[in-house]
């Protein structure tokens, strides 16, 4: 990598930090070419803390000459010290210390000792895990159907509020009255097999008093005025209950007529929708409620 001159370093630090454009320039004057993705994530990792050091060396004063040495610094002790302990890293950076002693001044190599102590050797396990480890990269990709909503139909063929709430209750009578028809058929369906099986069983029992033989035998008369009576009970029977279905029906089906004639008489006008310049229902009682507003604090 090609040494930073005092110049660039001063064009560097004068580059905002936040949208990358000093990241940038570092990397073009350092000639640094763009890399694939698994290596440009360790030489991102390098040129930030080249970066830093920019800005931390410049920030304490030192001149131009020296933050361009302090980024030279910076790189050779992260590049030496990958893949050594703690211990031979601060054996490290100690000898390179001594080696730049001349190359600064007191005061600031004392501040760039400081600088390194607090930031390098403080996070040097994180430093030689990002650096001295190749990291693999997991991608998971997914794809995903969008549904565009349909396209809505023109306001003109729209329907006011009001106006669909009762078509709504309208349509919910008329399917009410629909399953009250519909309950009525099958009950009276229930009740003829009923009745069907309750004469059978009238005349299975009249049948099995005589001598059980294949054909039928001679039923006294007694008998069959005891089943004639038994039958014509069971049939009024039924015929009754129907008779209190059909009743109970008819009212019930009356009553939904009449709420679906109170219904059309409170149907609501139907309203176009409002041109340009003019209010809606909306607006115009909203405009009555800020009027009666005003009103009220007036007085």
């Amino acid at each position: 990598m090609a040494l930073l001159t005092p110049q660039g370093a001063k064009e560097v630090f004068q580059l905002p930090r936040q949208r990358g454009r000093g990241r940038e320039r570092l990397r073009r004057l350092l000639h640094g070419e763009e890399l694939g993705e698994a290596r440009a994530a360790r030489r991102s990792i390098l040129r930030d803390a080249l970066h830093d050091s920019v800005h931390f060396a410049a920030g304490k004063g030192f001149p131009w000459v020296e933050v361009a040495r302090a980024v030279q610094f910076t790189e050779e002790l992260l590049v030496e010290t990958t893949g050594c302990s703690i211990t031979e890293a601060v054996t490290i950076l100690g000898s390179k210390l001594r080696d730049y002693r001349r190359q600064f001044s007191t005061r600031h190599l004392l501040a760039l000792c400081d600088y390194f102590h607090n930031t390098f050797m403080r996070h040097y396990r994180l430093y030689q895990y990002a650096l001295g480890r190749d990291r693999g990269v997991q991608l998971t990709a997914t794809h995903l159907e969008v549904c565009t909503p349909p396209q809505p139909l023109p306001l003109a063929q729209g329907t006011h509020r009001d106006g669909w709430h009762h078509e709504q209750q309208v349509a919910a009578l008329r399917a009410a009255a629909t399953q009250k028809r519909d309950s009525v058929r099958l009950l009276k369906e229930a009740l003829r097999a009923e009745e069907a099986r309750l004469l059978e069983k009238a005349f299975a029992r009249a049948g099995a008093r005589g001598d059980p033989e294949p054909y039928f035998p001679p039923v006294s008369p007694q008998a069959l005025e005891h089943l004639v009576h038994e039958a014509i009970g069971i049939q009024i029977k039924c015929l009754g209950e129907q008779l209190q279905l059909k009743v109970r029906a008819a009212f019930d089906i009356l009553d939904l007529r009449l709420q679906r004639r109170m219904l059309s008489l409170s149907a609501p006008h139907p309203s176009r929708p409002p041109g340009p310049g003019q209010r809606g229902p909306e607006d115009s009682v909203k405009s009555r409620k800020a009027q009666k507003g005003k009103k009220a604090r007036a007085k």
